[in-house]
């Protein structure tokens, strides 16, 4: 006779079936660096099972990746990097260590693979969608704007009327849209500063709740101990408005909207930069949240690639402008559904101005 079916179990899941459920690999560690438990998904991952894992050096299975900036006693993570691992194959991964409250020296660590899927500002791939979108952006700039200069001074000679006034501001629409496209075709250099952000966080914030977000709250939630970051006071305002008019646009159909702007700061995040040896230490975190229902699962790889939009009337230019102006700072933007119930999260991460 075959053996009697499980009974199906109910209540409150242990922690035995959370841990195996989690949709990310983690390891958790011990303070003598040694391997206390692993996931499924880091079993996968690593081409292991936790029983041979159990009680190993963590140095043994999981090499940790170079991290220069790293502090004793704080997390640290590594976005992008290659491990080669001793019993399996290289793998790419965005690398996550965080300390366990209350328990001295545990930590557990997360491996995200980073696949595709990861849109981070300096990648090749990245580089070249950047260029093909200068490139168009010039190109059109030149062979469109100038008819349209003529188009609206013909206009502007008939008698007046419906008609006129219907051509004059579809050529205006036109006209602003190219102006926006021409944002992508310069190539120079941003003048980059030690800036304390919070000021223009603050007039950010300001800005959205006189106009676009006006009647919705928008929380706070920051680092004051954050030190300068290096960047383009112009470039930044206008990239954190960008986000926040993107929020509130992503919270209007929303019963309850809220938009979070928060700040921390991140020890051992790093980056590589194409070209150089070293990973570029992006320690200063922005995130601006919402609570909207975040971007339709078939465009979120090409989120920041210009002319991607999830609204129907949406031109696909604002996060594109966003993203070329974090990385003339050096600096990455990240887009992720994060937390319970999940939020939208568009994250920046930008380099510490050098002491």
């Amino acid at each position: 006779m075959p053996p009697p079916p499980e009974p199906q179990r109910h209540g409150r899941p242990g922690f035995a079936a959370l841990f195996a459920a989690l949709p990310v690999a983690v390891i958790v560690v011990d303070p003598d660096s040694r391997i206390a438990h692993a996931n499924g998904l880091a079993e996968q991952l690593l081409n292991l099972s936790e029983r041979l894992m159990l009680g190993q050096p963590l140095a043994a299975i999981l090499p940790l990746p170079d991290a220069p900036h790293r502090r004793d006693g704080h997390g640290f993570a590594v976005y992008d990097t290659v491990i080669t691992t001793p019993h399996g194959p290289k793998i790419r991964v965005d690398f996550v260590e965080a300390e366990i409250p209350d328990h001295a020296g545990w930590r557990a660590i997360t491996l995200h693979s980073a696949g595709p899927s990861r849109r981070l500002a300096h990648g090749p791939e990245r580089s070249a969608g950047a260029r093909v979108a200068i490139g168009a952006a010039a190109m059109l700039a030149h062979e469109i704007k100038n008819p349209l200069s003529g188009i609206r001074g013909a206009a502007q000679l008939l008698n007046g009327g419906e008609l006129t006034t219907l051509i004059t501001t579809e050529v205006d629409r036109i006209a602003a849209l190219i102006d926006r496209m021409q944002d992508f075709s310069d190539t120079r250099p941003l003048p980059l500063a030690a800036e304390n952000i919070y000021p223009l966080l603050t007039h950010a914030r300001g800005v959205a709740l006189a106009g676009f977000a006006r009647g919705i709250t928008i929380e706070e939630r920051f680092d004051p101990s954050l030190p300068p970051a290096r960047i383009n006071r112009d470039a930044l305002l206008q990239i954190i408005i960008n986000l926040l008019k993107n929020a509130r646009l992503a919270v209007q159909q929303e019963r309850n909207p809220r938009i979070l702007l928060t700040t921390a700061y991140r020890h051992g995040m790093s980056v590589s930069i194409e070209g150089q040896a070293e990973r570029l230490p992006l320690p200063i975190e922005i995130c601006v949240i919402d609570n909207g229902p975040g971007a339709p699962s078939d465009i979120v790889d090409h989120l920041f690639d210009p002319f991607v939009s999830g609204r129907r009337e949406g031109q696909g230019l604002g996060l594109a402008l966003v993203d070329k102006l974090v990385r003339d700072m050096s600096g990455i933007i990240q887009y992720s559904r994060e937390g319970y119930p999940e939020m939208t999260v568009l994250r920046l991460l930008l380099p510490r101005a050098r002491a």
